[in-house]
């Protein structure tokens, strides 16, 4: 696992030259096709060096995290085109990808949680140094303070474990089982904040809207997913307490992810709409990590997976549309499909996936948590139907209104979508229909 690390770190001289925007972006895919070589062990932790590794979950995650940054490289051309910092710009994507490989791949609850924190900086830079509005400022300080507020907790339960173990590495941690409620908060909270739980949420919105395309990619790609990873690593040594208190995120995250459907609905702006919709995505994946069952945390895996590639991919379709437009509001975005036919068919393809349709990781990754949840408890049949549901509605809703109805007729001048643009969709849409060929993979890693 060194070696990538190694890799990375030689990445930054070419960010401090001139015109080598496209060969860094060569290089994290030369990356990306040499870590789908590492050959991996399923069940235990395998390729070994000093503090790193790696199992299943950590090796799917370091993958998306690698793809997504090269694909954020090339969704942000306006800036090479305009030459708007793009040697800090580029440092601070090699920067980011270096705290997120480290966070997936080390062995260390304290390094885990040092990189973890890293991580934010990079992204608050994204959102303050590249963002569109004013109101950026707002939504970096939302962004670091909902974070922050939660994790220094994390860092005082981290050094208890090690007063009690004399040990932090997260393999040894399954032999343990504490039965401690303040232990329980104090390791769990950082996460949920992170996914974000329903109530602690209002920063995701915030810093979708006012990010660059860059920061909303790795958002909703990578930064909501280490929440769902730190729980799946914790999750195992905190049992005992875990099976008395999980019913109340099951029913916060259930019902949560019901109001939050129903206020994608009245979003008018496209990057909006998609923030809130992956809030009710991981309400789903909250609940299957907390009942604690094999296939629960199965689908949380999958459809973390699935939905950092899909919703990544909508956010590129919202900026293309923005791009040209110059506003991401619905009623500004109206009959699309007059002016960009081709693109029609990507939203199609995209939204098709974020409402779970087949072949897409996201349909495996919910049949598993549906199971998951019903079987944990009936009741939750209800809040999952109308979940799903409206999970259709708003994608329908988004469609039919920017690709449908009467065009702006104060359009004058336009141009269809460029190469670029349709590679980097097919690049997101691709794994995400193409890996359920492998599911076996993902299925068994427990």
């Amino acid at each position: 696992m060194m070696k990538f690390l190694i890799m990375i770190i030689f990445m930054i001289p070419l960010c401090l030259k001139k015109n080598m925007f496209w060969l860094v972006q060569m290089s994290m895919l030369m990356m990306m096709f040499i870590i789908m070589n590492l050959t991996i062990n399923m069940i235990n932790y395998c390729n070994l060096s000093y503090m790193m590794g790696c199992d299943i979950i950590s090796y799917g995650l370091i993958l998306l995290s690698v793809w997504i940054c090269s694909l954020m490289i090339m969704a942000s051309e306006n800036l090479y085109k305009s030459n708007y910092f793009i040697n800090f710009f580029l440092l601070n994507i090699i920067f980011l990808l270096f705290m997120l490989y480290l966070t997936f791949s080390v062995m260390d609850l304290f390094m885990f949680y040092l990189f973890f924190e890293g991580s934010l900086i990079p992204t608050l830079m994204l959102i303050v140094g590249w963002g569109y509005q004013p109101e950026r400022i707002q939504a970096g300080m939302y962004l670091l303070f909902y974070t922050l507020f939660v994790s220094l907790p994390l860092l005082m339960g981290i050094f208890y474990i090690f007063k009690e173990m004399d040990c932090m590495k997260i393999y040894f941690l399954k032999f343990y089982n504490y039965n401690m409620y303040m232990l329980y908060f104090s390791m769990i909270m950082a996460f949920l904040v992170k996914m974000p739980m329903y109530f602690v949420h209002l920063w995701l919105p915030k810093a979708h809207v006012e990010a660059p395309i860059s920061g909303s990619m790795i958002l909703a790609g990578i930064m909501l997913k280490l929440g769902g990873y730190g729980l799946l690593r914790v999750m195992i040594f905190i049992q005992e307490v875990s099976l008395k208190l999980n019913f109340f995120w099951v029913i916060i995250s259930l019902v949560g992810g019901f109001y939050i459907s129903l206020k994608c609905l009245c979003q008018v702006d496209m990057k909006s709409l998609i923030a809130y919709s992956s809030v009710a995505h991981m309400g789903i994946v909250i609940g299957g990590i907390m009942t604690m069952n094999y296939w629960g945390f199965l689908g949380s895996y999958l459809l973390m997976i699935g939905h950092g590639l899909c919703s990544s991919g909508m956010f590129c379709l919202a900026n293309i549309n923005y791009e040209r437009l110059f506003s991401r509001s619905l009623f500004m975005n109206k009959g699309m499909m007059n002016f960009m036919p081709s693109m029609s068919l990507w939203w199609f393809l995209l939204l098709s996936s974020a409402m779970a349709a087949p072949p897409s990781l996201n349909l495996m990754g919910e049949i598993s948590l549906i199971n998951s949840l019903v079987s944990w408890s009936w009741i939750t049949m209800l809040m999952l139907m109308l979940i799903s549901f409206f999970s259709a509605g708003y994608s329908l809703y988004l469609y039919s209104y920017t690709q449908h109805g009467i065009y702006n007729m104060s359009l004058y001048s336009f141009y269809i979508g460029v190469s670029r643009e349709y590679l980097l969709l097919l690049l997101h849409w691709l794994p995400l229909n193409i890996l359920i060929l492998k599911i076996d993979c993902f299925m068994i890693w427990i």
